[in-house]
């Protein structure tokens, strides 16, 4: 089995999947009367046609790393933001398209208090915290249509901690 070692999630690292939503850096905006910092825009959310934005909650187990990888999903027809609703870390695995499947997967540490947004139609691993509560505000498509694409591992990755 293949590992694959998570890296530290930055926006940099990032880019090419998704955008990190956080309070990195300085506010875009101070606004409240001069006591909140709006960072501003931090999400290219996607909702494709004949779409809505849709915001959700859910609750998922924590997982224990080495963590085999099975399975990697996509959504053709939109966005999918992940807001987790208490501080703590989690994984992200992703992996670029390769021919109509998934490639060879990347592995990020979300830090607490970061956010991922998957772009449109990025492979991408089901939602991994790595401590409780596992509970994340979800912001995607909501809309006719299937706009879930699913692709089974043969086994071949665990995703493991530096």
């Amino acid at each position: 089995m293949d590992s694959i070692i998570a890296e530290p999630l930055t926006a940099e690292a990032f880019a090419p999947f998704g955008d990190v939503i956080d309070a990195a850096g300085t506010p875009d905006r101070i606004i409240n009367q001069g006591l909140c910092g709006r960072f501003h825009d931090r999400a290219r959310l996607d909702f494709g046609p004949g779409g809505r934005a849709g915001l959700s909650v859910f609750r998922a187990e924590p997982r224990c790393v080495p963590l085999a990888l099975d399975l990697l999903e996509r959504h053709p027809d939109g966005s999918q933001a992940f807001i987790p609703m208490a501080a703590t870390r989690f994984l992200v695995i992703v992996a670029p398209d390769a021919g109509g499947g998934p490639g060879r997967p990347r592995a990020f540490l979300a830090a607490p208090g970061q956010g991922v947004n998957y772009l449109r139609n990025t492979w991408h691993g089901v939602l991994t915290p790595l401590e409780p509560p596992g509970l994340f505000a979800v912001i995607d498509r909501i809309g006719p249509g299937p706009n879930l694409q699913e692709h089974r591992l043969e086994g071949r990755w665990q995703v493991v901690l530096p």
